[in-house]
C-alpha cells in the first residue's frame, strides 16, 4: 500500500521570498483572491505543532512538537482515545480554519496531509489511514514524485520534487493547494471542495524518515 523511498533536505528559503507560483489560479467561491507569491502565502502562515496524545508510538516528537521521525523502538506514550494504534501517523494540536498556510521539510517519503478530528484512530481500517476515507486528504511524497489520495483514490501528481512541501487552506472556500517548494514555487495539486468540519494538519512517517513542520512566522 505504501511504497517509495530516499530524499535529502534542502536549505531553507527565506522569509521574504516572493517566489512567483508557477500557475494561474482560479478566484475562489469566497471571492478572496489566492496568493500568487510565497511572500503572499507567508502573510497566512499558521504555526503548526504536534499532538502528543495522537502520535503512534512508533515515531518519535521532537523540535517542541515540530519534528516527527519514524523509529525502531516504541515511545512510552499514555493510552489516550486520540492515539493512531497501528498507523505511523500523527495530527496537530491546531485546528484550522480560515486562511493558513504552512511548510514541511521532509526526508525520505511521508504523507503530508490534511484530516478532519474524528478520522478513526484504533485499528488497520481505511478509515484510519490519511487519504483513504472521506475525512482526510494526503500528498505522498518520494524522490519518484508525488500522489495525491483522497477517499482512497489515488492520483499521479506531476511536478518538480522538492523536500519541502508547502500547503495553503482556504476553509471557507473549500481551497486546498499543495505545492513544490524551492528556488521555485510550483503548485503541485488543488482541491476545491466543501469542508464540513475543522481540519488538523497531519504527517504519515515511513520506516527511517522524518518531516518537520518549519517556523515561519
Amino acid at each position: 500500500m505504501k511504497v517509495g523511498e530516499g530524499c535529502t533536505c534542502s536549505n531553507l528559503l527565506p522569509k521574504s521570498s516572493g517566489l512567483l507560483i508557477s500557475m494561474i489560479y482560479e478566484r475562489p467561491v469566497s471571492g478572496r483572491p489566492e496568493p500568487k507569491t510565497r511572500a503572499r502565502l507567508l502573510k497566512y502562515s499558521k504555526a503548526i505543532s504536534l499532538d502528543e496524545n495522537t502520535a503512534n508510538r512508533w515515531i518519535l516528537l521532537s523540535e517542541g512538537n515540530k519534528k516527527v521521525q519514524r523509529i525502531n523502538q516504541q515511545q512510552p506514550y499514555p493510552d489516550h482515545p486520540d492515539r493512531f494504534t497501528d498507523y505511523k501517523q500523527v495530527l496537530s494540536r491546531e485546528s484550522l480554519t480560515g486562511c493558513c498556510y504552512w511548510e514541511v521539510e521532509w526526508r525520505g517519503e511521508v504523507d503530508v496531509a490534511v484530516s478532519y478530528k474524528n478520522i478513526s484512530r484504533a485499528g488497520e481500517s481505511d478509515d484510519c489511514l490519511f487519504g483513504f476515507n472521506n475525512k482526510s486528504w494526503s500528498l505522498y511524497c518520494n524522490t519518484n514524485g508525488y500522489t495525491f489520495c483522497h477517499n482512497n483514490i489515488k492520483t499521479p501528481v506531476s511536478g518538480p520534487v522538492s523536500s519541502r512541501i508547502g500547503v495553503y487552506l482556504d476553509h471557507r472556500a473549500g481551497i486546498l493547494s499543495f505545492y513544490s517548494v524551492s528556488e521555485t514555487m510550483t503548485l503541485l495539486h488543488r482541491v476545491q471542495t466543501t469542508f464540513t468540519q475543522p481540519l488538523y494538519a497531519g504527517v504519515y512517517v515511513y520506516y527511517g524518515t522524518s518531516a518537520e513542520f518549519v517556523n515561519l512566522q
